[in-house]
């Protein structure tokens, strides 16, 4: 069962967020706010895996509020406006939900974060988990433990493995429909790496594989606050 809150400061939004948890069956929504200093105060007591986040509200805005957690849940935000797309994958959202949202919509989301947990049976399942990647008239099917880190270039990425390299026609800002959210971190406009890999960082790199990765200064705070870092 997936723990939730929802923020927004319109009560009708927050009903149907409630109704739709209510249908799936699939998580335990915890509480709800119109406030979002009380969700933070909460979040400071209470643990859950998963925020469905409104981006336009009264005092902090969704954006800056996800800034503020450390360790941070996945987060899902639900919003009427789409031209925050970009910058809320930015900070590692799993899915941005256009409102009026679908409750059809809204199950896809769902089951991302189904997927994006942490698997709660054994290390071994998660270290087990592959995806396929198309490269061109080929499709590899790579397990997750394997992938290091992906880099952009131009129009395509190179998923680097630890024995080899795999590149793909893709948009960074899809890449999460790719790897899972969970496991892995943008800390670039150019990079996504494995958390799990990662062996040092540094103010403007890390390490990952004995490879230097630049941190870009959008994405160092966000960085941090994943990994629960001070």
């Amino acid at each position: 069962m997936i723990t939730c809150i929802a923020i927004d400061d319109e009560p009708k939004a927050l009903e149907v967020i409630e109704r739709y948890c209510g249908k799936t069956g699939l998580v335990n929504l915890k509480a709800t706010f119109r406030e979002p200093v009380k969700a933070i105060e909460f979040l400071q007591r209470e643990k859950v895996d998963l925020i469905f986040l409104d981006i336009n509200m009264p005092d902090i805005s969704g954006m800056q509020l996800v800034q503020t957690l450390s360790p941070r849940p996945l987060i899902i935000f639900t919003t009427a406006y789409s031209h925050y797309a970009v910058e809320s994958y930015d900070l590692n959202a799993l899915d941005y939900l256009l409102k009026p949202i679908t409750f059809e919509r809204f199950l896809m989301a769902l089951n991302k974060a189904a997927a994006a947990l942490p698997s709660k049976n054994s290390m071994m399942a998660e270290d087990e988990s592959t995806v396929f990647i198309k490269s061109g008239a080929q499709t590899y099917q790579v397990k997750v433990a394997d992938i290091l880190y992906l880099e952009k270039d131009g129009n395509y990425i190179t998923v680097h493995l630890k024995d080899k390299q795999i590149l793909i026609r893709e948009n960074m800002g899809d890449i999460f429909d790719l790897v899972p959210a969970a496991g892995f971190v943008r800390v670039h406009k150019s990079y996504v790496v494995a958390i799990r890999h990662i062996t040092m960082i540094e103010v403007h790199q890390l390490i990952v594989n004995g490879e230097k990765i630049p941190i870009g200064s959008t994405y160092r705070d966000s960085l941090r606050g994943r990994l629960g870092l001070k």
